[in-house]
């Protein structure tokens, strides 16, 4: 495994993830009474802004003001019934890079027979002129690459990190979970994460038996970031155990463009993104505890941060729904489409 710091990493991520844990699980404050769609200030979009969309997807946009806060937000349901969730990737299975290009998301649109939805997904980062994610990736059962598996500011103490993912099995079921990939033959699942704190000592390495007991990964499609935002239920936000920054770099404790990905107890795929950094004036970003507070209120059972910030991007019918925040969409290392 190459020595690369994991702040450096995020640098180049340009990800977003935040809030703060609450040591019972449950936010402090609820901005709904009950977590029914049809009570969220979110409407749907039935005019033509963004084409005809097909049955079993639909488009939501937030109001001017949401949680209190200025937004630019839309959240996408899809019916997996009816249509297929797929992935686009580079190609860095056991995480040593790759020299396939990254894209933005028109070109995945372009390159994918024109998706009705395209979302940008995880982490990745460049390095010597060559390209790396950082996140997990699988399309149709293949794994194009895991989430990374170690973590340092120093390279003095190094942790290895349970990192968010957002799973559909082969049987159609959809769950965020904690994975950790050991090398070709030992990939895991947890429904718990190891508890890392990058402030104190590291915890074990995580195996077949730790954190708790791990299930053999297995996925038809997934994509992986994080933190883990809702689990079962229930708002978690693990940004802390997973290893990942709550300020500077990667920003978990601010407000920025984010992009998350989850699903609801009646098997809805849910796709959120926000707008951010005053492309829209006054209009700063979410934290990633906002996100879960409006998703969980939109029902998701399961839900997971992606990266945010200038990779943030949701494509309907090519066109996009919030200004990127770098001015330009960015090119990233894998997307979320849907057809």
């Amino acid at each position: 495994m190459m020595k690369k710091t994991f702040y450096i990493i995020t640098l180049a991520l340009a990800a977003a993830c935040a809030c703060q844990q609450k040591s019972d699980g449950i936010p402090s404050e609820w901005p709904w009474n009950d977590s029914d769609a049809d009570d969220l200030p979110f409407v749907e979009v039935t005019d033509d802004s963004f084409g005809s969309l097909p049955d079993g997807i639909k488009l939501y946009k937030s109001p001017e003001v949401l949680q209190g806060k200025n937004a630019v937000a839309y959240i996408a349901t899809v019916d997996l019934s009816k249509h297929d969730f797929h992935v686009w990737g580079i190609k860095d299975p056991v995480l040593e890079g790759t020299k396939d290009a990254f894209r933005t998301p028109t070109e995945v649109y372009n390159a994918s027979d024109s998706p009705v939805l395209v979302m940008n997904g995880g982490y990745f980062y460049s390095e010597g002129g060559t390209n790396y994610s950082a996140s997990l990736a699988v399309e149709n059962g293949e794994l194009l690459s895991p989430n990374i598996n170690y973590a340092s500011e120093d390279w003095v103490t190094v942790f290895y990190p349970t990192k968010g993912a957002f799973i559909r099995h082969a049987d159609g079921t959809m769950e965020a979970s904690w994975t950790y990939w050991v090398g070709v033959d030992e990939h895991w699942i947890y429904d718990i994460p190891a508890q890392n704190d990058m402030g104190s000592s590291p915890v074990a390495t995580p195996d077949e038996s730790f954190p708790c007991k791990g299930r053999p990964f297995e996925a038809k499609t997934a994509i992986g970031a994080g933190p883990v935002l809702i689990k079962d239920g229930k708002f978690q936000n693990t940004w802390r155990y997973e290893c990942l920054p709550g300020e500077k770099d990667v920003n978990c404790l601010g407000r920025a463009p984010r992009t998350a990905i989850g699903c609801t107890a009646d098997g809805l795929l849910v796709l959120f993104v926000c707008e951010g950094r005053d492309m829209t004036e006054g209009v700063p970003g979410y934290s990633t505890e906002d996100v879960a507070n409006i998703l969980l209120a939109f029902g998701c059972k399961d839900a997971l941060n992606l990266d945010g910030g200038g990779s943030t991007c949701l494509l309907v019918n090519g066109f996009e729904t919030i200004k990127p925040s770098d001015g330009s969409q960015r090119s990233v290392g894998n997307c979320i489409y849907i057809k």
